[in-house]
């Protein structure tokens, strides 16, 4: 990403789920002018740390068939045969898990990895650890994403909640009909996001490689389950 294309990204407009704590941080400045100054700084502070952390950058998807996009900006920290979230009821056949975390720096917008059905939508609770850690996967709160491709293959996406972040997001629906790089929710505050590949796909990232979500190819499907 070059250096226009940077400044672009941090002067994006916020994601929805930042305006109350914009707000929040606005409220704070006016009620420093009126009985304290330095309320006033912290609240400017928070305020431009808010619209850093929300921004919501547009993306372009790679001009190929049968990709898998980053599902989110941020570092792999992992690529590595995983069983899926338990929840989904996959079973505990391992699928091919690209791990990508998230600092606090990073965009935070989660996107559809690649176009199709939602089948399954299903929240665990759990706990809090640093999302970079390798148990963040099995043990942290989580939002495990079922797709059905075209081809009948399943992908799985997981929003994992951190060490900071508390909240997780999600803005769509079983039985949503996804694109790929399509905005599907956010996590607040540093986290991590699972990916889950169908059997068959080859992987073209590299764990320490740095992602940005809706437009990194992380991985194709193999010729044989691209769709005709």
């Amino acid at each position: 990403m070059d250096i226009l294309e940077s400044i672009k990204s941090v002067l994006s407009p916020p994601h929805k789920a930042g305006y109350p704590f914009i707000l929040g941080g606005i409220v704070l400045a006016v009620l420093g002018l009126l009985f304290w100054p330095v309320l006033t700084w912290l609240g400017l502070i928070f305020t431009l740390f808010c619209l850093y952390f929300f921004r919501d950058p547009e993306r372009v998807l790679p001009p190929r068939a049968g990709v898998f996009v980053a599902p989110a900006d941020g570092l792999v920290v992992s690529i590595e045969p995983a069983i899926p979230p338990v929840e989904l009821g996959l079973g505990p056949v391992p699928r091919l898990r690209v791990a990508i975390f998230l600092s606090v720096l990073d965009v935070h917008v989660n996107r559809a990895p690649i176009a199709g059905l939602v089948t399954r939508i299903a929240y665990h609770p759990g706990k809090f650890l640093n999302a970079a850690d390798e148990k963040a996967s099995d043990e942290n709160e989580r939002n495990a994403i079922l797709i059905r491709l075209p081809t009948g293959q399943d992908v799985v996406m997981v929003q994992i909640a951190g060490l900071i972040a508390r909240r997780i997001l999600c803005d769509i629906t079983e039985g949503a009909a996804l694109a790929t790089g399509q905005r599907i929710g956010i996590i607040r505050f540093g986290s991590r996001t699972d990916l889950y590949l169908p059997e068959g796909t080859l992987p073209l990232v590299a764990v320490g490689q740095r992602m940005i979500g809706g437009e990194t190819v992380i991985a194709e499907l193999s010729p044989v389950l691209m769709p005709v």
